[in-house]
């Protein structure tokens, strides 16, 4: 089990991290300014790196929750403003886009679920958190209460 939860983190990160390089594009920039994004110059290279930074985080399993956060930051106004399928007068667009916003959610879907769960057991902060500091054994609340 450990080890598909490990594979699910890092297929998961893959697209923010991938889709993440091309947010410094001249190109990317120009469409999300047709788009109505405001400030699209900043804001898009910034979500850029939201987007590497969480994937990052959520693949390598360092701060796990923290990077979901940021994904799930993401992703709620670039579904929004991208995908925005009900303004489409195309039918053809319309259900194209229509598929990202709901791919969007479901990828909201994820982050929410790795925000509440973290990173699983093979990750860097499980590995964190089993390490000793100073001659103590960093334990979970649940192994402390467990052990007595």
């Amino acid at each position: 089990m450990k080890y598909s939860v490990l594979l699910g983190r890092i297929l998961y990160s893959l697209i923010f991290v991938m889709a993440s390089l091309g947010h410094f594009s001249a190109g990317t920039i120009a469409y999300a300014a047709a788009q109505g994004v405001p400030f699209a110059s900043v804001t898009v290279p910034l979500s850029g790196v939201i987007a590497l930074v969480g994937g990052l985080s959520v693949a390598l399993g360092y701060k796990a929750k923290w990077g979901a956060w940021l994904l799930a930051g993401f992703l709620v106004p670039v579904t929004i403003m991208m995908h925005n399928f009900w303004v489409i007068a195309d039918p053809m667009m319309a259900r194209m886009q229509q598929a990202m916003f709901m791919k969007n959610l479901a990828m909201l879907g994820g982050a929410l679920f790795i925000t509440h769960f973290g990173a699983g057991p093979l990750s860097l902060d499980a590995s964190l958190r089993s390490q000793p500091v100073r001659g103590f054994s960093v334990q979970t609340r649940e192994a402390q209460f467990s052990s007595k």
